[in-house]
C-alpha cells in the first residue's frame, strides 16, 4: 500500500490538499471520490517521503503504551457522549507522541469531512493494525465503539505486559552470557598466549588438550579478523535467508520446538490467538473474517499458515474447533474449548477466559525461566573455565616436577 498526495475540489468548491493511502493511483482516486472530493492531481509519494518511511525515523514511532492510553481515553470519551471529532482533537492535544498527534489530526480531519473512523484509521496502518481497524469498524457498525476501544486497550496492555515480562526475565541470562563470553575471550587472547610462551621456552611434549587450547588461542589472537568477518557474513546470510518465506517458516518452527523457549512461545501464541479472536468475535465480526484478521496478528509464520488453512476449511463448511483439535501446533484444550463455545454460542467469552489462562501460564513459565537457564549457564561457564584450568595446570605441574627433579 502506497501513499499518494492529492489536490482536489471539495463539496464547496474550495481546493483541498492532503495525502491518502491506497493500493494504486486508481484506488486513491476512488477513495477521494467516496469522500466527496473531485481530484485534480493525484501523485504517489516517493518511499522516503511517505509516513512510516524515513519520516518516522525522525518523528519517532508510536509506542504500544501511547496506543493503549489513546484507546482507553477514547473509549471513556465516547462512553461519556463526547462526539468523535471532538474526542480526537482532545486526545491529539493530550498526547505526548508527535507522530500520534499528527496521525490523530489527520484522522479527525477525515472524519469531520464525512468519512468513517475505521476508514480514516485504515490509512495509517503503520500505527493502527488491521486488527485495530476491523474492530473499530465493527464497533461503529454495532454502536458499541466505546466497548470495542476498551477491549483494544486491554488487549494491547496484555501484549505489553507479556513482552515486558519476557524481556525482564532475559536480562539476567543475557548479562551472564555476555560476561561468560567476555571472560573466555580475555583468557584466550591475554592469559593463554603468555602461558604459551612459557611452555615453548620450557619445551617438552604438551598434552593434546593443551595443544588444542593453544591453537584456539593463537587463532583468536592472530586471525581475529577471520572470526569477526565470518561471524558478520554468517549473520548477513542468515538475516537474508530469514526474510524468505521458507527461511522464516523454518526458524519459527525450530523456535517452537526448542526445549526452553519453545513452550513459552507456544503459550504466548495461543494467548494472543485467543484474546485477539475472542475480542473480534465479541465485536460482532464473522468467524471467517475474525480468523483472517487474527492470522495477521500472529508473529509466528507456523500459526499464520495454520490459521490460513483453518480459514479455508471453515469456508468449505467445517467447524473451527474440529480443525484445531487436529492441530499439532495448538494444545488440545484450545479445540475443546472452541467446541464448547460453538455449542453454547459463547465463543467470545470462552476464548477470553482461555486467553487469561494462557497469559497466567506465560507469567508462571517466564518467572521460572531464570531458575531453568541459570544451571545451564553455570555448567557452560564451569566447562569453559575447567578446560582452561586443566589445559594450563597440567603442563605447569609437569614443569614443577621437572624443576624439582633437576
Amino acid at each position: 500500500m502506497g501513499q499518494f498526495s492529492y489536490t482536489a475540489h471539495n463539496k464547496s468548491g474550495a481546493i483541498e490538499k492532503g495525502t491518502v493511502f491506497a493500493g494504486d493511483r486508481a484506488g486513491a482516486t476512488a477513495s477521494l471520490t467516496e469522500k466527496g472530493l473531485t481530484p485534480i492531481l493525484v501523485k504517489e509519494l516517493p518511499a522516503g517521503k511517505q509516513s512510516g518511511g524515513l519520516l518516522s525515523r525522525f518523528t519517532g514511532k508510536v509506542s504500544l503504551q501511547d496506543k493503549v492510553i489513546f484507546s482507553r481515553q477514547f473509549a471513556t470519551m465516547i462512553n461519556a457522549g463526547v462526539p468523535i471529532v471532538q474526542s480526537l482533537n482532545i486526545l491529539r492535544q493530550q498526547s505526548t507522541s508527535k507522530r500520534l498527534q499528527k496521525v490523530v489530526a489527520e484522522v479527525a480531519k477525515q472524519v469531520e469531512g464525512g468519512g468513517t473512523l475505521a476508514a480514516a484509521l485504515a490509512e495509517h496502518q503503520d500505527v493502527f493494525s488491521p486488527i485495530y481497524v476491523n474492530m473499530v469498524k465493527a464497533g461503529e457498525t454495532g454502536g458499541i465503539l466505546d466497548q470495542v476501544l476498551d477491549r483494544l486497550a486491554t488487549q494491547q496492555e496484555k501484549d505489553a505486559e507479556i513482552i515486558a515480562k519476557v524481556k525482564s526475565a532475559m536480562i539476567y541470562p543475557g548479562v551472564v552470557t555476555t560476561a561468560t563470553i567476555a571472560a573466555f575471550f580475555f583468557l584466550m587472547t591475554v592469559i593463554v598466549p603468555k602461558l604459551g610462551s612459557i611452555f615453548a621456552n620450557v619445551g617438552g611434549t604438551l598434552p593434546v588438550y593443551t595443544e588444542v587450547m593453544l591453537k584456539i588461542s593463537n587463532f583468536m589472537t592472530h586471525e581475529w579478523y577471520v572470526l569477526i568477518g565470518g561471524a558478520v557474513v554468517a549473520v548477513v546470510v542468515f538475516l537474508r535467508w530469514h526474510k524468505t518465506p521458507a527461511g522464516k517458516h523454518t526458524v519459527d518452527r525450530l523456535l517452537l520446538k526448542s526445549p526452553i523457549f519453545g513452550p513459552i512461545l507456544v503459550k504466548m501464541s495461543v494467548a494472543r490467538f485467543a484474546r485477539t479472536f475472542g475480542s473480534l468475535m465479541a465485536s460482532g465480526i464473522s468467524v471467517l473474517e475474525a480468523i483472517n484478521a487474527t492470522r495477521l496478528a500472529m508473529n509466528n509464520s507456523v500459526y499464520q499458515d495454520e490459521l490460513a488453512a483453518v480459514a479455508q476449511k471453515v469456508k468449505n463448511g467445517r467447524t473451527m474447533s474440529e480443525q484445531l483439535r487436529e492441530s499439532k501446533n495448538f494444545p488440545a484444550i484450545v479445540g475443546q474449548m472452541l467446541a464448547v463455545g460453538e455449542e453454547t454460542g459463547q465463543m467470545d467469552v470462552i476464548l477470553l477466559k482461555l486467553a487469561e489462562f494462557y497469559e497466567k501460564e506465560v507469567d508462571t513459565t517466564v518467572a521460572g525461566l531464570t531458575s531453568v537457564i541459570e544451571p545451564i549457564l553455570i555448567v557452560v561457564l564451569g566447562t569453559m573455565v575447567g578446560f582452561v584450568v586443566i589445559s594450563v595446570f597440567g603442563p605447569l605441574s609437569n614443569i614443577d616436577s621437572q624443576v624439582g627433579n633437576g
